[in-house]
This record gives structure tokens, C-alpha cells and sequence, in this order.
């Protein structure tokens, strides 16, 4: 196997410090150097125990189960298990790819000599602390902790112990550039696709400080427009929640996003926000993006879900099977108010006044990375966010370009 020179200087670290953490930009290669750095481990010795983890199983198996059994020569294998995606070697060694789902709980109780925490950031701390920390040691195993950034929180703390010379922990931090994957032109198309913020924390590995304003690139002298419904299709984005059902209604320009009315209807259901919807906007082409949740949640008797009820109002509705990550909702939406380099893509009228309220006032709960919903600000800034994320996801599958390697 082979490494670029920030892998190399992150493995051979190995052999002084027991704990590392990589903060890294995406498309680094943190996956690769996972794979590789487990089957150094499991192969130091016999009868290793040896974990990769994620945040949840689905991610372990989408993001490295793939990559592991490619990089493992056939001849060290002895059976592999893709439902407990275990992998057995032939000095008895055990690879495990785990998710952390229900902050590990199921995790308990074993004894491990070396574990991969991919993406710490978005699991639980007490994975780390109660779980993992414990199991390592009877064996005096150790941990890679990799991922990149999401504001201030207990991977900063672990990666801000490796910088301040803490015995057995180092700390290691790299652009995406640097990583040698991608580009320099694809890393500039970024900076102009996303908000400063955003590219900071995604592609420079910046540790962002999330305090204040969530959505801080909305400003009232740029975003607000004078606008009319130019008869087109419309493009709404939906949050069901019985107490307000809440709606934004936006119209495409290009390559911007204009949004002419919203939606506001407190004790209501999916039946009467159809009907009102209508009766604003009568014989439309309407696109609806509702919550993922409407595939099983019901708002309305019957026994209906929320998606078969606009769908049998006569709306075409797009939604991802799963929630986009929250951050990447936020991401999505502040990278369409105002890109790194300047321009700005989505806009408002006068009739938005709940929108626009809701956008200058939700922040984040206070020491954390999370929105706070406690003062009703994020139902409007949810609809706005399915509907922008889901037609304006933040890229981050960029061109892998050849990346220098050493040996």
C-alpha cells in the first residue's frame, strides 16, 4: 500500500504517540488511511481486535466496508461476514467495521488493542469515554481519531489535547489541497459554490466556532427583492408539524432561487395546507419538498401519510429517502444567501415575513453545533431547508485527481 506525505507523517507518528487525531478537509483520503491503518494493526500481532467505527452502521458499511476488503490481500483472509461486517485473518486477527448508533450502547464489553473513530465530531462523546476509552485498556491498545471539523465541540477538545503536548497524543491538521485528491481548480469552483464559512470548515479544516446566528449570511439589504409570481412552476418547501404546518414558496430564475410567499397555518393538518395551497395558486404546476418523514408520519386521520396526501392532492413530490444531516441543510442555505466569492442566489419578497423572521433570529443552542428550537424560529428555516438542500445539495464529490503517493 501506498501513502501520500501527510498519510506518511500520520503513520509513522504512530510509533510515539498512542493516540492520534486528523482533522482533515474532504477528499483527503481519510478513509484510505483507515484501511490502511487497520490492517497495520491487525497484523502486528496475533489475535488482534481491531475496530473501524462510524456514526452509524449504514455509514461503516457504505464508506469503508468496500475499500477494506480491497485493500486486504485475499491470501491474509480467512472468511469475511457482511452482515456483521466482521473480517477474519489468518493469524487469528478480527477486523470490525461498527456503527455508533444509540451512542454505543451495543458496544460495551470487549477488549480492543487498536480502534478508528471516523468522523468523532458527529457521534456521541461518551462513545469515546465510556466505551471505547475503557476497552482499550487492558490491552493498551490505541485510537486514530479522523474526520473533519463541526465547530467546537469534543473532537476539538481531543484534537486541541494532541497540540498541547499531552503524553501519548499528537494531533495532525490538513487542507483538502493538501490531501493531493482534488484539484486546485475543483477546490476554487468550491469556494465560489459555498459560503466562507462553510469551505472554511469542509475544505480548510477549520475548527468554526458555532455561536449566534445560524443562518448569518441573510442580509435584509441584499436578500429581500421586489418579485412577482411570474406564472411558472412553483417549488415549495414543507415542514410538517401540526402546530404550524409550514410552507415556502419559491419560484427558479436561473441560477437563483426566488421565494414569493410562504405558508403559516397553526392547528391545522396535510389536508387543509393542500387546500390552501391551491386556493392561492389554482391550476399549477406545484413541486412539493416535504419533510422525509411524511413517507411514514401522519398529520391526518385516516390512516394517510403526509406524502400520500399531497401526492393524491395533485402534487409532485420529491424527497430523499433519508434527512439530510442538519448541517447540511444549514450548509446549503447559506451557501445559496451568499457564496464564498461574494454572489448571492436566493432571495425574498415582503411576503415572506415569517421566513424572514425566522431566518434573522434562530441560533444555535449555546456550546453546541445544534439549532436551537425552542423559540419556534425553525420550522419555516426547515421547509426552506428541504427544498434548498434538496435542489442545491452542497457538493462534496469533487474530481479525485491521481494523488502523489510514497511508498
Amino acid at each position: 500500500m501506498q501513502l501520500t506525505l501527510p498519510q506518511s507523517e500520520i503513520w509513522v507518528a504512530q510509533e510515539t504517540a498512542r493516540f492520534r487525531n486528523v482533522c482533515a478537509g474532504r477528499r483527503f483520503g481519510k478513509t484510505y488511511l483507515s484501511t490502511v491503518e487497520l490492517l497495520r494493526a491487525a497484523t502486528s500481532g496475533k489475535n488482534k481486535n481491531c475496530w473501524y467505527l462510524a456514526p452509524t452502521y449504514g455509514a461503516a458499511k457504505e464508506i469503508a466496508w468496500d475499500m477494506l476488503i480491497a485493500n486486504i490481500p485475499e491470501a491474509y483472509i480467512v472468511s469475511t461476514n457482511l452482515t456483521a461486517l466482521t473480517i477474519k485473518l489468518i493469524n487469528g486477527s478480527t477486523i470490525s467495521l461498527k456503527g455508533t448508533d444509540n451512542g454505543g450502547a451495543t458496544l460495551r464489553g470487549r477488549s480492543l488493542d487498536f480502534c478508528v473513530l471516523d468522523e468523532f465530531s458527529q457521534m456521541r462523546p461518551e462513545v469515546w469515554y465510556e466505551v471505547i476509552r475503557p476497552s482499550l485498556s487492558d490491552r493498551e491498545g490505541s485510537a486514530l481519531f479522523i474526520g473533519t471539523p463541526q465547530g467546537r465541540n469534543h473532537f476539538y477538545d481531543l484534537w486541541a489535547k494532541g497540540l498541547s503536548g499531552t503524553d501519548n497524543w499528537q494531533s495532525f491538521q490538513y487542507t483538502t489541497i493538501q490531501g493531493g485528491n482534488v484539484s486546485a481548480s475543483e477546490i476554487e469552483q468550491a469556494r465560489s459554490d459555498l459560503d466562507e464559512r462553510t469551505f472554511k470548515q469542509e475544505y480548510e479544516a477549520e475548527f468554526v466556532t458555532y455561536a449566534g446566528l445560524i443562518y448569518w449570511a441573510f442580509d435584509r439589504a441584499t436578500s429581500l427583492v421586489k418579485a412577482e409570481d411570474d406564472g411558472g412552476v412553483l417549488h415549495i418547501g414543507m415542514d410538517f408539524n401540526i402546530d404550524p404546518m409550514s410552507a415556502v414558496i419559491a419560484q427558479r430564475r436561473g441560477s437563483d432561487l426566488i421565494c414569493i410567499d410562504e405558508v403559516v397555518i397553526y392547528g391545522s393538518n396535510s389536508d387543509e395546507i393542500a387546500k390552501e395551497i391551491h386556493q392561492r395558486y389554482p391550476n399549477r404546476q406545484i413541486i412539493v419538498y416535504p419533510d422525509p418523514a411524511a413517507r411514514q408520519r401522519k398529520t391526518s386521520a385516516g390512516g394517510r401519510t403526509d406524502l400520500s396526501i399531497l401526492q393524491n392532492s395533485g402534487f409532485m413530490t420529491k424527497a430523499k429517502k433519508a434527512h439530510p444531516a442538519i448541517r447540511d441543510r444549514i450548509n446549503a442555505v447559506n451557501s445559496r444567501l451568499k457564496t464564498g466569492d461574494g454572489k448571492r442566489h436566493l432571495f425574498f419578497t415582503e411576503n415572506c415575513k415569517q421566513t424572514i423572521k425566522s431566518l434573522e433570529r434562530q441560533t444555535y443552542k449555546e456550546g453546541t453545533s445544534q439549532p436551537n428550537k425552542d423559540d419556534g424560529y425553525d420550522h419555516m428555516n426547515d421547509a426552506l431547508g428541504y427544498m434548498v438542500e434538496y435542489l442545491f445539495p452542497v457538493k462534496t464529490d469533487y474530481p479525485v485527481q491521481q494523488p502523489t503517493r510514497w511508498t
